[in-house]
């Protein structure tokens, strides 16, 4: 099973905020985590806001770099349409929960939005904001 990162992990990482920021190191060490390009362009778009577009466009290339990017095609956006209709949830973070349902991962995230319905959600969730367990390091 592989993971899955959303807009929130990938923030927290590049902030170097913990514990989110370790991780989504872990899961970067451990090969190259899903993404769907929703998500990265929401990074973007956070990115570009706060430190403007030369930034933005080296944040993006790096994590293209580092993630298996996802584009989402029509049975993933209807997917999302079944998910948004079932929770209150952003749509850019339903996204992400059925990119790491059909890649059969866990979705690494912070959000308290997902966490919230962790076990009502068609994947498995890892609360980026609890550190990670050093036994299992």
């Amino acid at each position: 099973m592989s993971d899955c990162l959303d807009s929130w992990a990938v923030l927290a990482w590049l902030d170097g905020e913990e514990p989110g920021a370790e991780v989504v190191q872990r899961s970067l060490d451990q090969g190259r985590p899903a993404m769907s390009w929703v998500n990265l362009i929401e990074v973007e778009y956070r990115v570009r806001r706060q430190h403007g577009p030369a930034e933005a466009e080296t944040t993006v290339s790096r994590v293209r770099e580092l993630v298996a990017l996802d584009l989402p095609g029509i049975s993933r956006m209807r997917a999302v349409a079944a998910l948004k209709a079932d929770h209150p949830i952003a749509l850019a973070d339903c996204f992400a929960i059925a990119t790491a349902a059909a890649n059969g991962g866990t979705l690494i995230t912070g959000d308290p939005e997902i966490v919230d319905r962790a076990e009502h959600l068609p994947c498995p969730v890892t609360d980026a904001r609890v550190p990670p367990d050093p036994e299992t390091a």
